[in-house]
């Protein structure tokens, strides 16, 4: 399952819909019952969770728990405190927070592959970056279902260069090109770029000199980038995206939204895209090192401490996992 926000933030939309007072896509509405003060757009919502009813679907999905034990959450108590204890209260069902999972094998071939398998060497990747100052890359990856348009991706190429950071992009799936071609096939990135696919995440995410994450805030990746200490640049997509973006710009502050605006499902081609102004003014909020970079920068890397010690013996996520596993022992059939 996705972390608790995004489950809370959905359940008080459904119970409270406040998407329906609002007169057009774009108009601001706040999700109310969070512990802290949420606004979204209409437009920012998948289009059945918009048609009347629509939230019936994923409430019959969260219903089947109520014949359940309980719900083991990739997620850790110093992440999402409030959150959880809301969702416990308001389903009075049993929660486990038991991750982030992805740190229970730290074998570092296995770390290489993570996310997808890596198409280029590990170690021209990494003799690459040891080459860099700290906090001076940025990594983009913005998943791996979902596709972009050859617009977007040229928007978003444009950007980057512009910020004058050094980046590693792993680019996805692209839409066909455009009818005048622009953004399309081969040559469609600027100057000086290199294009390549699967790159080691995980291994790149730990690398110092890596100061930022452009992601699709799929709820993996959000982890990844918490459990490494790296501030995020938000570009949510689809499904619960937009949701985890909000838990990282507003309610944990350790990243900056690039302005997405437009929910679409996974193989919908979406709408305008989103400027290159507003890609680099977002990547230069989260690399320069000025007082909210730096401070950005302070509390991932103190989430991406108390990580590490949720998941040793001892931890919430250690602890937790153990009472999991008791309880089904208690309840096993004699």
């Amino acid at each position: 399952m996705n972390g608790y926000f995004s489950r809370c933030a959905q359940e008080l939309m459904r119970i409270h819909t406040p998407h329906e007072m609002v007169e057009s896509e774009y108009d601001p509405l706040e999700i109310p019952g969070l512990s802290d003060r949420i606004v979204m757009t209409r437009s920012q919502l998948l289009n059945f969770h918009k048609r009347p009813g629509g939230w019936k679907l994923p409430g019959r999905m969260w219903s089947s728990e109520d014949r359940n034990l309980g719900v083991v959450v990739n997620s850790f108590l110093d992440l999402e405190s409030a959150n959880m204890e809301y969702f416990k209260e308001e389903t009075a069902k049993k929660a486990w927070g038991v991750g982030p999972v992805s740190l229970c094998n730290r074998n570092v071939e296995d770390m290489g592959e993570r996310g997808q398998q890596a198409a280029i060497d590990e170690q021209s990747c990494l003799s690459w970056l040891n080459a860099r100052e700290p906090n001076s890359v940025l990594y983009v990856r913005l998943g791996s279902l979902a596709k972009l348009t050859p617009e977007q991706l040229l928007e978003i190429a444009y950007g980057l260069e512009a910020s004058s950071y050094s980046f590693i992009w792993a680019v996805g799936k692209i839409f066909e090109s455009s009818e005048n071609g622009e953004g399309g096939g081969e040559g469609w990135l600027p100057s000086a770029f290199e294009e390549t696919e699967g790159v080691p995440e995980r291994l790149i995410l730990e690398h110092p000199p890596v100061g930022g994450y452009m992601t699709h805030c799929g709820w993996n990746s959000t982890l990844e980038s918490v459990s490494a200490g790296v501030p995020m640049v938000t570009f949510p997509r689809s499904a619960e995206q937009f949701f985890n973006e909000k838990l990282v710009t507003d309610e944990l502050r350790i990243g900056v939204q690039v302005g997405s605006m437009e929910c679409t499902s996974w193989n919908t081609k979406p709408g305008p895209p989103v400027g290159r102004e507003k890609v680099e003014a977002a990547v230069r909020k989260v690399m320069d090192g000025v007082e909210q970079a730096a401070e950005m920068r302070r509390r991932a890397k103190d989430l991406g401490e108390k990580v590490e010690r949720a998941v040793e013996q001892g931890g919430s996520s250690y602890e937790d996992a153990e009472a999991s596993i008791q309880e089904l022992k208690s309840r096993k059939k004699v």
